[in-house]
């Protein structure tokens, strides 16, 4: 049974006085406040774990070094206001992880996920025993817990191998949490490859230094005298103190596991609970209903049916990338809360969108996911209201090559694409610098679109035939470059009209994007291609003239009615796209 209803905005967020809720920077949501902690906590010992492998790539240099510049990195978190800081940090982050793994309805994970939650679940159980050797037994019986000591005691007991895992494991959580809380950030894309060099960099080198200094460590202490030295400036505990260390190892470790065990019976709990309270249905575009209990978010709701849902932040309420269009049911969801109502506010959502990972429906719902599954980063920031679908007048113009398909059939596979892709990058820059934006590269042909993003045609106009004259420039240009390699230079043709067109984000997977449908477009179309029977470069309509203001010398005027339409089209048609006036 579906539900084929219309769709129908939910109301927007209200005050007691009935005017719209305007989010504060201090109106902070519970969820805005626990990711904030797990941020701050996260950020507190990514800066200890940054010191500590600063510390280790001194190493490369000795030992002595190493642990000479110990005090000097280090000096802050063997401060008691360094270390409750930490320990605070810890015993925050490892809280409420248990607390995310509770709230999460469905297990079903992104392998980025999948990879954050097994190395952050894995790092507190390794670490414990480090910490309770050296930090704790420092506090508890004055052990010297030197650099010599640590590294003769994991490779003396064959256990570097275990720390060097734990190494990776920090630094691999650490990175992908900031990872993925960056790449939200505008100057993210910028700033990515060096970010990801030092992350790859930073690791190779500290596990260098790591197993270089275990061995010159494990040779020192081959000599008797100093071997003997050695253990005693470090002052080891006495055999039932270290007994107390191994118990209290112990004891940290069954209390981990324990957590987690009642984390997963609360999970067990609830899940019965919310069983017995009845279930929704949601509709989704395309007519695929599902029936779940109530209590799961929308974007839970489409994991656990292996439907695909874009969702670039992991559904903290970030990214927007989850964002759907709410029909039938939408007057039953509570108003945004203020995260909620930043995020929409920051990409201007019409009320009828939400979040899919904010949004918990108690009655029956139909939903529209805006974007991809596939979703990057960049698609969470604010886009033009044109890309939700839009009638506005543009100008369209379409450019093939002529004679290629001959020419491709005297060519290796290699030589083909390679020229295509030297052609469009070309076309592609031509038009960019001109102020449209390509659309489509099919075969060998292009559409690009001008005037969408500004209800100005003029500019359309222009900025098309600007894009034209660079073409055919750059055609020029190409065809120079590829003079000893094809018997005849490359010849194109190009179509330009304007008007009328529905413009939007269309086609489903990896073939989504923008683009635009109507009369207008098919008439562009239809105009690159009669200047092959014109035997000419450019053919344009004469409202694209018009609109830009000039007339073209030289241009043979032709007319003919189009497909569909009575009355007649005039058209000019150009022997050659680079005798187009300047146009500004």
């Amino acid at each position: 049974m579906t539900m084929n209803l219309p769709l129908k905005a939910p109301p927007a967020a209200q005050t007691r006085a009935g005017m719209p809720r305007v989010a504060m920077p201090w109106d902070f949501t519970a969820a805005q406040i626990v990711n904030r902690l797990r941020l701050g906590s996260g950020l507190i010992m990514f800066v200890y774990i940054l010191t500590h492998f600063s510390n280790h790539l001194v190493g490369l240099v000795s030992l002595e070094a190493m642990q000479a510049w110990h005090g000097d990195f280090m000096a802050i978190w063997w401060s008691k206001p360094g270390t409750y800081t930490l320990l605070s940090a810890v015993t925050l982050h490892v809280g409420l992880a248990y607390w995310a793994l509770f709230r999460r309805r469905s297990l079903r994970l992104k392998r980025w996920e999948a990879a954050q939650l097994l190395s952050g679940a894995l790092i507190p159980y390794m670490l414990i025993e480090h910490v309770v050797s050296t930090r704790v037994a420092f506090e508890l019986y004055d052990l010297q817990d030197s650099y010599t000591y640590v590294l003769w005691s994991l490779f003396g007991s064959e256990k570097q191998l275990f720390q060097a895992a734990t190494l990776v494991f920090a630094w691999l959580h650490a990175c992908i949490g900031l990872h993925y809380w960056l790449r939200l950030k505008p100057w993210f894309r910028t700033a990515k490859p060096w970010l990801f060099s030092a992350s790859i960099l930073m690791p190779v080198l500290v596990l260098i230094s790591f197993f270089q200094t275990g061995r010159e460590v494990m040779v020192m202490m081959r000599d008797p005298a100093r071997q003997a030295q050695t253990i005693a400036a470090m002052k080891l505990p006495k055999a039932e103190d270290a007994a107390r260390l191994l118990a209290l190892r112990d004891g940290l470790r069954y209390g981990l596991l324990g957590g987690l065990g009642v984390v997963l019976l609360a999970r067990f709990v609830r899940a019965q609970t919310e069983g017995r309270r009845g279930r929704v249905r949601v509709q989704y575009n395309g007519g695929r209903t599902v029936a779940v209990p109530r209590g799961r978010t929308v974007l839970e709701i489409s994991r656990m049916n292996n439907i695909p849902h874009a969702s670039v932040c992991g559904g903290r309420g970030r990214c927007s990338t989850c964002r759907v269009r709410i029909g039938q049911g939408g007057d039953g969801l509570p108003p945004p809360d203020a995260n909620e109502a930043r995020v929409l506010a920051r990409i201007s959502a019409p009320p009828s969108v939400r979040l899919a990972c904010q949004i918990r429906p108690q009655q029956d719902i139909e939903i529209t996911p805006l974007l991809p599954a596939h979703a990057r980063p960049r698609d969470g920031f604010a886009r033009p209201e044109t890309t939700h679908g839009m009638e506005l007048e543009i100008a369209v113009l379409f450019a093939d090559l002529r004679g290629f398909t001959t020419l491709s059939e005297q060519k290796l596979p290699f030589d083909v694409v390679f020229i295509l892709n030297r052609y469009f990058a070309e076309m592609g820059e031509a038009i960019g610098a001109a102020g449209g934006t390509v659309t489509q590269f099919s075969g060998d042909g292009v559409m690009a679109l001008f005037g969408y993003e500004r209800e100005d045609p003029p500019y359309a106009a222009r900025s098309a035939l600007r894009a034209a004259k660079r073409m055919a420039e750059r055609l020029e240009a190409l065809n120079t470059d590829f003079a000893h390699d094809l018997d005849t230079p490359l010849r194109m043709g190009i179509g330009i009209h304007q008007g009328l067109a529905i413009v939007g984000e269309m086609g489903h997977g990896l073939a989504f994007g923008l683009t635009a449908i109507g009369d207008t477009v098919n008439t562009a179309s239809r105009l690159e291609g009669l200047s092959k029977d014109f035997k000419a470069q450019l053919v344009v309509s004469e409202i694209v003239l018009a609109r830009a203001g000039i007339t073209l010398e030289g241009a043979a005027e032709h007319s003919i009615i189009p497909r569909g339409r009575t009355t007649p089209l005039t058209l000019f048609a150009l022997p050659h796209a680079v005798d187009l006036p300047d146009l500004r």
